[in-house]
């Protein structure tokens, strides 16, 4: 009987963590995007050009990669829970920093919230990949869903606070979130984790995949985060010169990518009912690639909203199922090669977006800076073709 009881409490615990983690992916969602809404007035503010202004996703990115770097030791070493204290606590501090008068503390500030997400993001998507077993694509789409509806907010929150001159407080109240967060995970049970668990039944795994799979995957993590930073990021100025100035509607433009990636990572666990992993992140990366053809074409406001919104769309499934696939391959060892991959990961979302302001600031035109995404995704296309032929998804 107590042995009946202690599995009910097990599986309540289990529950309820789980239920944390796809809450404090919300203000996860928040944080990683924060950056472009705010970039315009940022560019505004302190009279940045382009290179600039990128350099604000670059110092965001690498401190999330410092930040995957530390996740990945603490978690070798104690477990996931101090990875997911630290790192909501990082990002209150940051987050509520970020309501600043001068450039170098708001680049602290952005510094704090992307270590801080990226402390969280590697063992919250590694603890549901492992809840979720031969459904884990589905469940990382969902869990991906709720750091989509933070993404999705971002923008109109932003506005609302610029409108009513409440950005103060609306920051602040995002550095309270994070310290609930980090409050819940301090109490939050992870009964059942072994932090030193054996990874010799994965060896062969590992070996089975082979070393040119394990190179290609690393690429697609880079490359895709990316991508998506790169058109998310850049979305609000986009808009801004299109409409030849600033107002309400063009700082809302991240919230159209967002509300793609959300809406197409809610029906992913549907279409992949009858579709599988391989084939659905083939035709992602086609439409990715369409939308950002289309916002570099686009002469009017509402055709760059469009190519925005289809952008996001396509970029939807592609991270899940790039997570589940390294989950599924790697077995127990999947925390070692996750943290690999999730540093990388990070560094490609330092590095697109500084790089589509740099090729903007020397060529003269935002639109050829969008080359950088849509180069992405082709080269994502060859490098999942390059996979059928080594390795069943």
């Amino acid at each position: 009987m107590n042995g009946q009881n202690s599995t009910v409490s097990e599986g309540k615990g289990h529950r309820n963590l789980l239920i944390l983690l796809f809450v404090g992916f919300v203000p996860v969602g928040i944080a990683t995007v924060i950056v472009g809404p705010l970039l315009p007035m940022f560019i505004q503010k302190w009279s940045l050009d382009d290179r600039q202004a990128g350099f604000f996703f670059t110092v965001q990115f690498t401190a999330a990669m410092i930040g995957v770097g530390l996740s990945s030791a603490l978690s070798a070493w104690r477990g996931y829970r101090p990875a997911l204290i630290l790192g909501y606590a990082l990002t209150a501090a940051g987050l509520a920093g970020l309501n600043t008068s001068s450039h170098l503390f708001a680049l602290v500030a952005t510094a704090s919230f992307g270590c801080g997400y990226g402390l969280v993001i590697p063992g919250t998507n590694l603890l549901v990949a492992e809840a979720g077993g031969k459904r884990s694509a589905s469940l990382l789409n969902f869990l991906n869903f709720t750091w989509g509806v933070g993404a999705i907010a971002c923008s109109p929150l932003v506005l609302l606070a610029l409108k009513h001159m409440r950005l103060p407080v609306l920051l602040l109240g995002l550095g309270v979130s994070g310290g609930l967060m980090t409050l819940g995970m301090a109490l939050a049970s992870f009964e059942g984790e072994n932090p030193r668990e054996s990874t010799n039944a994965s060896a062969s795994r590992v070996a089975d995949v082979g070393r040119g799979v394990t190179i290609a995957l690393a690429a697609l993590f880079f490359i895709y985060v990316g991508m998506e930073t790169s058109v998310g990021g850049w979305s609000a100025e986009i808009a801004k010169r299109l409409a030849h100035g600033s107002s309400g509607i063009t700082t809302l433009t991240p919230m159209f990518f967002y509300a793609g990636l959300t809406s197409g990572r809610a029906l992913a666990p549907l279409v992949l009912l009858r579709v599988n992993e391989r084939r659905l992140v083939l035709g992602a990366l086609v439409l990715a690639a369409s939308g950002t053809s289309i916002v570099m074409a686009s002469n009017t406001f509402n055709t760059a909203i469009l190519g925005v919104f289809l952008a996001g769309l396509g970029c939807a499934s592609i991270y899940p199922i790039y997570i589940a696939w390294l989950s599924k391959w790697y077995g127990a060892r999947t925390k070692r090669v996750g943290g690999v991959l999730f540093a990388l990961a990070s560094l490609g979302g330092a590095a697109g977006p500084w790089l589509v302001g740099a090729v903007s600031k020397y060529s003269g035109s935002l639109r050829l800076g969008l080359l950088v995404p849509l180069a992405s995704a082709i080269i994502m296309i060859w490098l999942v073709l390059l996979l059928r032929r080594q390795t069943a998804a």
